[in-house]
């Protein structure tokens, strides 16, 4: 039997794992909540605002993405936004990283992601969300990223199909994370990532089937 000192010790301990365990469960959630209302900034409204360009939603293929930026703003403009769609899916899983462990990392990417397919400031009507992808994959394990550049270089570089690279490359994500042994929690958010990706290039996936499906370089939708 414990000596009576060592009970109120023993609470004591017990209280400070307690407020330990909570304050780390609110971190991973307040980390979670800002990486969706970042994701959820369209890179390609805001670039074509201040650079007063056509909307994106308006002209194209109405996607607020790159390849659409590029083709109603020009380079300049689509480099912008790539650039910003990467960033906030990358630089909230750096965050999460250095604050939490690989669950809550998992979690972050996610929503980061899905910030930026259904952004709360602009009618939850957001993007496909491959460059948010190759970012928050780049935060999450770099390996992956650049697993998914090749796919994509490749596929690129022998169809000219931007859409199908974008579907091919989300697609070995998960299987790059499954070869390397990464987080279980890991495996599942590229997943979902990749579902969503392809499901969001259903118009794309019915166009290539049909032929009709625009090249870089051609003014078709993508």
């Amino acid at each position: 039997m414990p000596a009576p000192s060592a009970c109120p010790r023993r609470r004591e301990l017990d209280r400070d794992a307690c407020c330990g365990l909570y304050v780390f469960m609110v971190l991973g959630l307040l980390l979670i909540a800002s990486a969706y209302l970042i994701g959820s900034v369209a890179s390609a409204i805001v670039v074509c605002r201040l650079m007063r360009l056509p909307d994106p939603r308006s002209g194209g293929s109405g996607n607020p993405g790159a390849t659409n930026v590029l083709r109603v703003g020009g380079k300049t403009a689509a480099a912008l936004t790539l650039i910003g769609d990467m960033l906030k899916g990358l630089l909230p899983v750096l965050l999460a990283r250095a604050l939490s462990n690989e669950l809550v990392v998992a979690a972050v990417a996610l929503a980061a992601f899905l910030g930026h397919l259904f952004p709360l400031y602009f009618g939850f009507k957001g993007g496909k969300g491959m460059a948010t992808a190759f970012g928050a994959a780049a935060g999450v394990a770099f390996p992956v990223m650049l697993t998914m550049a090749v796919a994509w270089l490749i596929v690129v570089a022998t169809t000219r199909y931007v859409s199908l690279a974008s579907m091919i490359a989300a697609a070995v994500s998960p299987v790059a994370a499954f070869a390397l042994a990464l987080h279980p929690a890991t495996f599942a958010a590229l997943a979902v990532m990749a579902g969503f990706i392809i499901y969001r290039h259903k118009a794309n996936i019915e166009r290539l089937r049909s032929g009709t499906e625009s090249r870089i370089g051609e003014d078709a939708e993508s």
